[in-house]
């Protein structure tokens, strides 16, 4: 059944926002280009973003990728301890089809600064121009990179850890078991709300279908430009349904109670679990989907920025 928003017990930060967004009247993804779907997305990041500065050094730079450069940012923790520094390989949210280097900009200054590592944002090829498996080859070929020449940027190739946001968290699922198959040994994965599982069938779906910000509409237009129904049960969009995710680095897990992928990102944590794998779930009360990095907007995006910090230090140090 679907739920109504005035009738669930949202976080009031988080309804603060959906009130905010329906007053400004935005046009759902599915109903303009992807050029302007693109700019809206960057607008909703702006608006909720924070502006505090971090203690960090920042650059851009190309990185070699399977059908040319692709541009990534390196985000440097300006009080690192001296020596090669550890790096997480983060890959951003926007259903594949919207997002790049500056709408995770901020969160990821945060994080990097709390977690005491350096942080390497990828702008990875977007559907539909460029659809699956693009991204995720776009994304392994990070993670190669820094095992095989992270030490030409000061960092630890053999201290590397993947993560993402929603479409970004689906792609370092999926990185991650692409590196263990190929001999690259991650220290970590933060996966925050990720898509696991491309047959939407689970109840958080059909609950938060309408009105908490990611909507089934606009999943079903994320997914149409994506990837094609023949190809969601490949494990590469649908890691959930990988043959083995046995031998996987620690993971962290985090989602808001009123997510449509609530439900996949927990049944994920509990598949990763029951194949002998570390992994830590947190399930958010009220709190809707995005909202790791709308820190100038909900101030949960502070504790998830934390708490994902926190495994990142600990593997890291473990090494």
């Amino acid at each position: 059944m679907v739920l109504d928003p005035a009738k669930v017990n949202l976080d009031p930060q988080a309804k603060a926002l959906l009130d905010m967004i329906a007053l400004a009247g935005r046009i759902p993804y599915s109903q303009i280009t992807p050029p302007l779907a693109r700019a809206q997305f960057i607008e909703l990041c702006r608006r909720t973003r924070k502006t505090t500065e971090f203690p960090v050094s920042v650059g851009d730079r190309d990185i070699p990728g399977p059908a040319g450069p692709l541009r990534a940012r390196l985000v440097v923790p300006r009080a690192a301890a001296a020596g090669p520094l550890p790096a997480l390989a983060f890959f951003h949210g926007g259903g594949w089809c919207m997002g790049d280097l500056d709408t995770h900009d901020p969160a990821l200054r945060q994080l990097a600064a709390e977690a005491g590592c350096a942080v390497l944002s990828l702008d990875y090829r977007l559907a539909p121009e460029h659809p699956f498996p693009a991204a995720v080859e776009d994304c392994f070929a990070a993670l190669r990179f820094l095992a095989a020449e992270g030490g030409s940027l000061g960092l630890d190739s053999r201290r590397i850890a993947v993560g993402g946001d929603s479409a970004g968290g689906n792609l370092a699922a999926v990185a991650a078991i692409l590196a263990r198959d190929a001999g690259i040994a991650l220290k970590g994965q933060v996966l925050i709300y990720p898509a696991t599982d491309f047959s939407r069938a689970r109840a958080s779906h059909e609950d938060y279908a309408e009105g908490f910000l990611l909507t089934r509409e606009s999943m079903a237009w994320f997914g149409g430009n994506y990837i094609t129904p023949a190809d969601h049960r490949d494990w590469r969009a649908s890691p959930i349904l990988a043959p083995d995710l046995a031998r996987l680095p620690p993971a962290i897990v985090i989602v808001g109670e009123c997510d449509p992928l609530r439900d996949e990102s927990r049944d994920y944590a509990a598949a990763l679990r029951a194949a002998g794998n570390e992994a830590a779930f947190h399930l958010y009360p009220g709190m809707i989907h995005g909202f790791f990095t709308m820190g100038g907007a909900i101030a949960a995006a502070d504790r998830a920025i934390a708490q994902s910090a926190a495994l990142l230090s600990r593997v890291f140090a473990g090494s």
